[in-house]
C-alpha cells in the first residue's frame, strides 16, 4: 500500500512539474505573439507607405 502511494505521489509530481513546465512556456509563447503581432502590425504600415509612394511615382510617368 504504501508503495502505491509513493509511486502516485511521485505521478502526481511529475504531472505538477509539467503542468508548470506548460505554464511558463505558454506564457512564453503568447508574449512572443504580442511581439511578433506588433512587428507584423509595424511592418504593415511600411508597407502601405511604401505603396502610397510608388502609386504616386506611378500616376507621375508619362504613358508609354
Amino acid at each position: 500500500m504504501d508503495a502505491e502511494i509513493t509511486r502516485l505521489e511521485s505521478q502526481l509530481e511529475q504531472f505538477i512539474a509539467l503542468f508548470e513546465t506548460g505554464k511558463t512556456e505558454l506564457r512564453s509563447l503568447r508574449t512572443r505573439v504580442a511581439t511578433l503581432e506588433a512587428e507584423n502590425h509595424r511592418l504593415a504600415g511600411k508597407l502601405d507607405v511604401a505603396i502610397a509612394k510608388l502609386e504616386s511615382v506611378l500616376v507621375k510617368l508619362p504613358e508609354a
